[in-house]
Protein backbone atom coordinates (compact mmCIF):
# COMPACT_ATOMS: atom_id res chain seq x y z
CA UNK A 1 0.00 0.00 0.00
CA UNK A 2 2.69 2.44 0.95
CA UNK A 3 4.16 1.66 -2.48
CA UNK A 4 1.44 2.54 -4.40
CA UNK A 5 1.16 5.62 -2.48
CA UNK A 6 4.71 6.75 -2.98
CA UNK A 7 4.33 5.65 -6.75
CA UNK A 8 1.58 8.53 -7.02
CA UNK A 9 3.85 10.72 -5.21
CA UNK A 10 6.59 9.85 -7.40
CA UNK A 11 4.73 10.45 -10.78
CA UNK A 12 3.73 13.37 -9.43
CA UNK A 13 7.06 15.00 -9.38
CA UNK A 14 7.57 13.25 -12.59
CA UNK A 15 4.17 15.83 -13.73
CA UNK A 16 6.11 18.60 -12.35
CA UNK A 17 8.43 18.14 -14.70
CA UNK A 18 6.82 17.66 -17.44
CA UNK A 19 3.21 17.95 -17.29
CA UNK A 20 2.28 15.28 -19.96
CA UNK A 21 4.75 13.02 -19.90
CA UNK A 22 3.48 11.37 -16.65
CA UNK A 23 0.09 10.73 -18.19
CA UNK A 24 1.22 9.22 -20.69
CA UNK A 25 3.66 6.95 -19.40
CA UNK A 26 0.73 5.56 -16.87
CA UNK A 27 -1.98 5.63 -19.76
CA UNK A 28 0.68 3.84 -21.75
CA UNK A 29 1.27 1.29 -18.77
CA UNK A 30 -2.63 0.99 -17.95
CA UNK A 31 -3.39 0.40 -21.88
CA UNK A 32 -0.98 -2.78 -22.14
CA UNK A 33 -2.19 -4.27 -18.93
CA UNK A 34 -4.55 -7.29 -18.93
CA UNK A 35 -6.97 -8.03 -17.53
CA UNK A 36 -8.09 -4.05 -17.68
CA UNK A 37 -7.27 -2.46 -14.40
CA UNK A 38 -9.64 -0.10 -14.42
CA UNK A 39 -12.82 -2.14 -15.86
CA UNK A 40 -15.42 -0.11 -13.51
CA UNK A 41 -13.56 3.31 -12.85
CA UNK A 42 -14.58 6.97 -13.30
CA UNK A 43 -10.58 6.91 -15.08
CA UNK A 44 -11.09 3.90 -17.44
CA UNK A 45 -10.48 6.16 -20.22
CA UNK A 46 -6.78 6.05 -19.12
CA UNK A 47 -6.53 2.55 -20.15
CA UNK A 48 -7.15 3.30 -23.59
CA UNK A 49 -4.87 2.73 -26.68
CA UNK A 50 -5.92 5.77 -28.32
CA UNK A 51 -5.75 7.80 -24.90
CA UNK A 52 -1.92 6.50 -24.28
CA UNK A 53 -1.57 7.56 -28.15
CA UNK A 54 -3.14 11.18 -27.37
CA UNK A 55 -1.19 11.73 -24.62
CA UNK A 56 1.96 10.40 -25.85
CA UNK A 57 1.91 12.91 -28.94
CA UNK A 58 1.03 16.11 -26.45
CA UNK A 59 4.00 14.96 -24.42
CA UNK A 60 6.06 15.09 -27.84
CA UNK A 61 4.78 18.17 -28.68
CA UNK A 62 5.19 20.14 -24.96
CA UNK A 63 8.73 18.52 -25.07
CA UNK A 64 9.74 20.78 -28.36
CA UNK A 65 7.59 23.59 -27.01
CA UNK A 66 10.00 23.63 -23.89
CA UNK A 67 12.70 24.57 -26.26
CA UNK A 68 11.06 27.45 -27.41
CA UNK A 69 12.46 30.79 -26.30
CA UNK A 70 9.38 32.33 -25.58
CA UNK A 71 7.84 29.25 -23.62
CA UNK A 72 6.40 30.68 -19.63
CA UNK A 73 7.91 29.53 -16.61
CA UNK A 74 6.86 26.30 -15.33
CA UNK A 75 6.02 27.91 -12.09
CA UNK A 76 3.41 30.71 -14.14
CA UNK A 77 -0.59 30.25 -12.52
CA UNK A 78 -2.09 28.48 -15.81
CA UNK A 79 1.16 26.29 -16.36
CA UNK A 80 1.65 24.97 -12.13
CA UNK A 81 -2.05 24.21 -12.36
CA UNK A 82 -1.91 21.88 -15.57
CA UNK A 83 0.85 20.25 -13.93
CA UNK A 84 -1.00 20.05 -10.54
CA UNK A 85 -3.76 18.36 -12.51
CA UNK A 86 -1.46 16.26 -14.88
CA UNK A 87 -0.25 14.65 -11.55
CA UNK A 88 -3.48 14.21 -9.45
CA UNK A 89 -4.75 12.62 -12.57
CA UNK A 90 -1.83 10.26 -12.90
CA UNK A 91 -1.74 9.75 -9.63
CA UNK A 92 -5.17 8.47 -9.12
CA UNK A 93 -4.91 6.24 -11.80
CA UNK A 94 -2.31 4.56 -10.72
CA UNK A 95 -3.26 3.79 -7.00
CA UNK A 96 -6.93 3.23 -8.47
CA UNK A 97 -5.30 0.34 -10.91
CA UNK A 98 -3.56 -1.34 -7.22
CA UNK A 99 -6.71 -1.04 -5.95
CA UNK A 100 -5.84 1.90 -3.40
CA UNK A 101 -7.66 5.44 -2.34
CA UNK A 102 -7.72 7.15 -5.61
CA UNK A 103 -8.55 10.78 -3.79
CA UNK A 104 -5.35 9.70 -2.10
CA UNK A 105 -3.40 9.34 -5.24
CA UNK A 106 -4.94 12.39 -6.66
CA UNK A 107 -3.91 14.19 -3.17
CA UNK A 108 -0.45 12.40 -3.66
CA UNK A 109 0.04 13.22 -6.98
CA UNK A 110 -0.52 16.50 -7.05
CA UNK A 111 1.58 17.50 -4.34
CA UNK A 112 4.14 15.52 -5.89
CA UNK A 113 4.15 17.88 -9.13
CA UNK A 114 3.98 21.27 -6.83
CA UNK A 115 7.36 19.59 -5.28
CA UNK A 116 8.78 18.74 -8.85
CA UNK A 117 7.62 21.70 -10.74
CA UNK A 118 9.24 23.99 -8.18
CA UNK A 119 12.29 22.04 -7.16
CA UNK A 120 13.04 21.43 -11.25
CA UNK A 121 12.55 25.18 -12.14
CA UNK A 122 14.71 25.64 -9.21
CA UNK A 123 17.20 23.31 -10.31
CA UNK A 124 16.81 24.55 -14.00
CA UNK A 125 17.24 28.24 -13.11
CA UNK A 126 20.80 27.35 -11.00
CA UNK A 127 22.29 25.82 -13.67
CA UNK A 128 21.23 27.55 -16.35
CA UNK A 129 21.93 31.28 -14.53
CA UNK A 130 24.51 30.08 -11.84
CA UNK A 131 26.53 27.54 -13.15
CA UNK A 132 26.42 29.03 -17.21
CA UNK A 133 25.08 25.45 -18.64
CA UNK A 134 23.36 25.81 -21.90
CA UNK A 135 19.71 25.73 -21.41
CA UNK A 136 18.89 23.86 -24.14
CA UNK A 137 21.51 21.29 -22.50
CA UNK A 138 19.81 21.48 -19.23
CA UNK A 139 16.45 20.81 -21.20
CA UNK A 140 17.64 17.83 -22.71
CA UNK A 141 18.63 16.37 -19.72
CA UNK A 142 15.83 16.88 -17.66
CA UNK A 143 13.62 15.68 -20.56
CA UNK A 144 15.69 12.32 -20.52
CA UNK A 145 15.35 12.32 -16.68
CA UNK A 146 11.54 12.69 -16.91
CA UNK A 147 11.35 10.28 -19.19
CA UNK A 148 13.04 7.39 -17.42
CA UNK A 149 12.02 8.29 -14.32
CA UNK A 150 8.67 7.87 -15.39
CA UNK A 151 9.44 4.58 -16.98
CA UNK A 152 11.13 3.48 -14.37
CA UNK A 153 7.97 4.12 -11.95
CA UNK A 154 5.33 2.96 -13.70
CA UNK A 155 7.56 -0.67 -14.06
CA UNK A 156 8.15 -1.17 -10.37
CA UNK A 157 12.05 0.01 -10.62
CA UNK A 158 12.41 -2.49 -14.27
CA UNK A 159 13.32 -0.93 -17.58
CA UNK A 160 11.09 -3.40 -19.58
CA UNK A 161 7.56 -3.80 -19.22
CA UNK A 162 5.94 -7.23 -17.93
CA UNK A 163 2.62 -7.01 -19.30
CA UNK A 164 0.78 -8.15 -22.17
Amino acid sequence: MIRTYMKAFQIGIVAGMRTMTAPALVSYKLSHMVPNPLPDSTLHFMTSPKTATTFAVLASGELIGDKLPNTPDRTAFPQVTGRIASGALSGAALVDADGQSVAYGAVLGALGAVVGTFAFFQLRHWLTHEKDLPDPVVALVEDALTIGAGWLIINDGEWRTTTA
